[in-house]
């Protein structure tokens, strides 16, 4: 029999993993301060720019000792940055749980050719943390964006470690506690928790990695744009706002609308509250549901911003099909935008959760991922 489709839509269809969501009512008017045709080298682009630095201090709660500096090539470019610069003074050990931490693996591995001890999980879970020596410079994602896990908490790792620890937390930053004394390199992007525009990244250096950048020089050649260091000294440049190569000033003002939007709404408690209360709303809907499960098997490590889910419905043929199937009808009929799980991980949906959705949005979601689910099992069945 035909299902009943749902009366109302998300107003917002836009649960894509990133870029994500803009902030609630964005428009394109609230950018008309961006200093368009000016030089970021002038003072107006280096006041916006270290404007975005600070701003992300305070919101962060980022020590004032910490050195923060906007990047090229988004997150990628910040941890490529991180490890091209850093590693090699120490064994390096490798932490996967995902695919772009099995990416980091691959540069280290097979590109810097670093001794190097590799530790991964499958989709679902995460490396047992306890087995990890922090007396090695250790790489890891702070939060899955592919497989929806994370780090519960920094507990594991040693104050008084040796090594560096070395932290993608691009779909974590904002959303999720960061214990800013157990990351000594922590990297993320604007277009994650914030919604902002892609191609920026952040790069987030502890004193005692200012102190490895200072004291070590990689055996291999660096690109201009890896470059933190001149002369053996940090370039301190970098981290007020004089950007290695030219920003969008377009996308830097799009920052500064999100960060004063995250500043009334309540500053960082708020933000992750908002991606919580987003991510419960697909949890409680698995509780219900006998015929779909979260991907994230510990409650413990389950994410808050990327949400990632699997069919579990024994009817289902080919999961990654009727995923598929799924995916594109709700696209189809404009419900939801870019929920297909990434192309490495397990069949199934993604649902971005992060501050920047609205609740309701979630909450009309589910019953069309219900509908969606209901009628796709019917079409199943009647070409079986």
């Amino acid at each position: 029999m035909a299902r009943h489709q749902p009366s109302a839509r998300p107003a917002n269809p836009r649960f894509s993993s990133g870029p994500c969501a803009k902030i609630p009512h964005f428009s394109l008017d609230m950018l008309s301060d961006a200093p368009l045709g000016r030089s970021h080298r002038a003072k107006v682009g280096k006041d916006k720019l270290k404007a975005a630095i600070e701003g992300t201090r305070e919101i962060l709660n980022i020590p004032a000792e910490y050195k923060i500096g906007i990047v090229p090539a988004s997150d990628t470019g910040a941890v490529e940055m991180a490890m091209w610069s850093m590693l090699g003074a120490r064994k390096a050990e490798m932490l996967a749980w995902e695919s772009f931490g099995a990416g980091w693996v691959t540069d280290v591995v097979k590109q810097l050719k670093i001794d190097a001890e590799v530790k991964t999980a499958d989709y679902g879970h995460i490396v047992d943390l306890a087995t990890v020596n922090f007396d090695n410079d250790v790489v890891f994602t702070w939060n899955g964006t592919t497989s929806g896990v994370r780090v519960p908490n920094g507990d594991a790792i040693p104050a008084d470690r040796a090594g560096l620890t070395i932290c993608d937390a691009t779909s974590a930053a904002f959303a999720q506690d960061l214990p800013w004394d157990k990351l000594d390199v922590t990297t993320f992007s604007w277009q994650k928790v914030m919604g902002g525009e892609a191609a920026h990244g952040m790069i987030v250096l502890s004193p005692r990695a200012v102190e490895r950048l200072e004291s070590y020089t990689p055996a291999w050649p660096l690109p201009k744009i890896f470059r933190m260091t001149k002369g053996g000294k940090l370039i301190e440049g970098i981290f007020v706002g004089e950007t290695i190569n030219t920003p969008s000033m377009l996308a830097v003002e799009d920052y500064l609308v999100a960060l004063e939007w995250a500043r009334k709404i309540g500053g960082l408690k708020a933000l992750q509250e908002r991606a919580t209360t987003n991510a419960k709303v697909l949890w409680d809907f698995c509780d219900r549901h006998d015929w779909i499960d979260n991907l994230a098997e510990d409650a413990a490590t389950r994410s808050n911003t990327s949400v990632c889910l699997k069919f579990t419905d024994d009817r289902i043929k080919d999961g990654a099909a009727f995923a598929k199937a799924v995916a594109k009808k709700l696209e189809t009929y404009h419900v939801a935008y870019d929920i297909g799980a990434y192309r490495d991980a397990p069949a199934g949906l993604r649902i971005w959760c992060g501050a920047t959705v609205e609740t309701a949005d979630i909450e009309a979601l589910t019953l069309w991922l219900q509908w969606a689910f209901e009628t796709e099992i019917e079409a199943q069945a009647e070409t079986a």
